[in-house]
């Protein structure tokens, strides 16, 4: 769901940072993940190396929630149901209008995603954040005041 696109690829709770490696694998280019695990961050720095991309891909020792957003185009987001609606308030802030997101496992309660793949455990939903926006404009303008 994000192959071909360009920009800044970002894992957000990157874990073992199988999600970015693979993203650099397919050219997604700078491709780096947050985590604040610093075992996982371990991890992920020797898959890195194991793999031969040590130094072409990073992982930061970041919170998510004091990071800034604003320069990444595609996002990957394998977290809780439980912070979607919070992400959900961050990404529209901060992501610009041709950034996507994609969340997989659990999908952004609010928003209607642009496309979906898969299906159960491995199901996951792409949201292009123009379309996000125009949704959530449409659903403001459209409540009674």
């Amino acid at each position: 769901l994000l192959r071909g696109r360009a920009g800044k690829t970002v894992d957000l709770g990157s874990g073992d940072g199988r999600l970015v490696l693979e993203a650099y694998k397919q050219g997604l280019r700078p491709a780096l993940g947050y985590e604040l695990n610093p075992w996982l961050l371990c991890l992920a720095n020797y898959r890195a190396w194991k793999a031969g991309y040590h130094g072409k891909v990073s992982f930061l020792k970041k919170d998510l929630w004091k990071v800034n957003l604003s320069d990444c185009h595609n996002v990957i987001v394998f977290l809780a149901p439980s912070v979607k609606p919070p992400l959900a308030t961050k990404l529209l802030a901060e992501l610009p209008d041709d950034a996507r997101v994609v969340a997989g496992r659990f999908p952004f309660p609010s928003w209607t995603p642009s496309s979906t793949l898969g299906q159960g455990l491995e199901q996951v939903w792409a949201y292009d954040m123009k379309e996000v926006r125009r949704e959530a404009q449409g659903s403001a303008q459209g409540s009674c005041v």
